[in-house]
């Protein structure tokens, strides 16, 4: 078993803006607000993209694949009480691979949101996860 991880946030003694850091890598900035940088919410998103945009990135390169360009947005649907978490999130994988099929992309994604992405994986299993794929040449 992998030893256990830490991040240290500190205040920045400014309305609710957070430098958050693993020690020993570079910070980020998290802002309750939105403001000074994204939000908590924001950056649980930003996390499932990263996550599953390596394991596509990896996968991709193990079948030789061309990978020029990937884009991935991610939207999150939240309740409208408290707590607002995320009820449902859709992700949009937009790939540039010249001579890429669409089953073998496919089958990249479905290899990360179905077993490598430990942040999707991470989240409440009643939080349905859906994708669209656009695959350009």
């Amino acid at each position: 078993m992998s030893p256990p991880q830490q991040i240290i946030a500190t205040w920045q003694h400014r309305g609710m803006v957070f430098s958050g850091e693993k020690p020993g890598k570079p910070p980020v900035t998290i802002d309750g607000k939105a403001t000074e940088g994204p939000s908590p919410m924001d950056a649980l998103l930003i996390a499932v993209a990263g996550c599953t945009g390596a394991d596509v990135v990896l996968v991709l390169e193990k079948k030789r694949i061309d990978l020029r360009e990937l884009r991935i947005a991610v939207t999150g649907k939240r309740r409208e009480e408290l707590p607002q978490r995320y009820t449902a999130i859709g992700i949009v994988y937009t790939v540039t691979a010249p001579g890429a099929t669409e089953q073998a992309v496919r089958q990249a994604i479905d290899l990360s949101l179905a077993t490598y992405c430990s942040v999707t994986h991470s989240l409440n299993p009643d939080i349905p996860i859906t994708y669209e794929l656009v695959l350009q040449a």
